[in-house]
């Protein structure tokens, strides 16, 4: 079974992971989230995911569920919204089953806080292959994005 990760944001990532009857996941392809414009007119290139998505085929999208944060101002809560609203409408076009996981449950299954390092970390070690698309700080949206795909991968072979 082959499972796309979504971090959700402006810094978020896309990733693939195979997940085969509960055996050793493999990594397939991670990207950050493709934007287009910049400074306040920044926003998803909706395009641009879509043929990413398209490159790399899958069965289940496993989103993180956001929502607006406790002194985030309007406009930015605005931006957030419509950056997660974009995502949601690429995967509802694409027709791809999805499932929507709080960031509190996946990175409890990991043992994980908000150390965004102790994340990549985790993906580094879980994913080898994936090293060279791990390996700066800056990559932790789509070490994120792995581990979602991981935790959707196990929550649906479980229920499986």
């Amino acid at each position: 079974m082959r499972i796309l990760g979504i971090d959700v944001g402006f810094n978020g990532a896309a990733g693939v992971i195979d997940f085969v009857n509960g055996n050793t996941p493999k990594f397939v392809a991670v990207i950050d989230l493709p934007t287009i414009g910049s400074d306040a007119k920044r926003r998803i290139d909706a395009l641009g995911l879509f043929a990413w998505i398209a490159e790399h085929p899958v069965d289940l999208v496993g989103i993180e569920a956001v929502s607006s944060m406790p002194k985030q101002g309007i406009a930015s809560s605005f931006r957030f919204g419509r950056t997660a609203g974009t995502i949601e409408s690429v995967i509802a076009i694409a027709k791809i089953p999805t499932m929507f996981v709080a960031a509190s449950k996946w990175k409890r299954a990991f043992n994980l806080n908000s150390d965004k390092e102790a994340a990549r970390l985790l993906a580094v070690q879980t994913f080898p292959a994936a090293h060279d698309q791990l390996c700066l700080k800056k990559h932790h949206g789509r070490a994120e994005s792995l581990l979602i795909a991981l935790h959707v991968a196990k929550e649906a072979n479980h229920a499986a």
